[in-house]
């Protein structure tokens, strides 16, 4: 796939910079450096459980994660998480505090960033959306015979589980 300077419209071409493959534009030097797409979502738990969403749609269409998205380049990471979290279950809810940030390397639309913040239920109706296949509160028992999306969903649920007093693996395929 061709890409074209955002300064002047030429065609990119790729060569070694600062000891990295990048694309750069041979008509005014304009680089591409390549960044972390930033996301962020909610860990909302309820009396033990926790709350997870199936994906709808692609990419890991059928796999588990906590609500979470990009944010937009208006936001702050809390603000996001919030709107995520209504985008992706129809609640309306408060973040508490940081709960972890992870890293990942294995979604085919970018590496990235995830901020993920403990949360509270303030309002809302739990519904499924055009994102999501099912929506639940799960107990760890449950989490556990599921498949996550990506390393980064699969950290998230670890450090839940740890929470809880389970130190199993769990499948993150």
């Amino acid at each position: 796939m061709n890409h074209y300077c955002l300064e002047c419209g030429t065609q990119l071409d790729t060569r070694i910079i600062e000891d990295r493959k990048r694309e750069i534009c041979p008509a005014c030097g304009w680089i591409h450096y390549k960044q972390y797409k930033v996301s962020a979502g909610v860990r909302i738990e309820k009396d033990g459980r926790l709350l997870l969403v199936k994906r709808g749609i692609d990419p890991w269409k059928g796999h588990w994660y906590m609500p979470a998205g990009f944010l937009e380049v208006d936001e702050d990471p809390e603000e996001a998480a919030v709107r995520e979290a209504f985008e992706e279950t129809g609640l309306k809810v408060k973040t508490l505090r940081l709960a972890g940030v992870y890293t990942y390397k294995d979604d085919p639309r970018g590496n990235g960033i995830v901020f993920l913040y403990d949360a509270e239920i303030l309002g809302g109706t739990m519904q499924i959306t055009n994102e999501t296949e099912k929506i639940g509160f799960l107990s760890a028992e449950e989490v556990m015979q599921l498949k996550f999306t990506g390393i980064s969903g699969f950290n998230q649920i670890q450090d839940w589980l740890k929470t809880k007093g389970v130190l199993m693996e769990i499948d993150h395929a």
